[in-house]
């Protein structure tokens, strides 16, 4: 038997075991991480290319059309073929943004906090 007739009857290539597309977490897991890094990535991708584009003053005010960056979410959750993935993706955009805003509403409550119990023991 010769190394040809062996590489021949080897077949096609076969994926990692690992990578099991058809799991029922695997589109619950992506889309959710997606969202995380979607709500993360894009606002920060998208003032960087304002304040190279314009000046400051105008890239403050543009700033809020990072908004209509929400109509993907919203579109993957439309579509049937989509849906799953699209609702994990909200999942993961709106429990990223409770995160944030609840950390920095802590945080500044707690700065808040102890600058009044500072300025009232001097």
């Amino acid at each position: 038997m010769s190394t040809e007739q062996t590489h021949e009857d080897a077949g096609p290539a076969r994926q990692p075991d690992w990578w099991h597309r058809d799991h029922p977490t695997f589109t619950a897991i992506t889309g959710f991480f997606t969202g995380l890094a979607y709500i993360i990535v894009v606002p920060g991708l998208y003032y960087a290319v304002l304040s190279w584009t314009f000046d400051d003053r105008q890239a403050e005010d543009l700033f809020p059309f990072v908004l209509v960056s929400l109509a993907v979410p919203l579109g993957l959750v439309v579509s049937p073929r989509t849906r799953r993935f699209g609702l994990y993706m909200s999942l993961g955009v709106v429990a990223t943004a409770l995160v944030v805003i609840g950390v920095a509403l802590l945080v500044l409550w707690i700065l808040v906090y102890r600058d009044a119990d500072l300025s009232t023991s001097l």
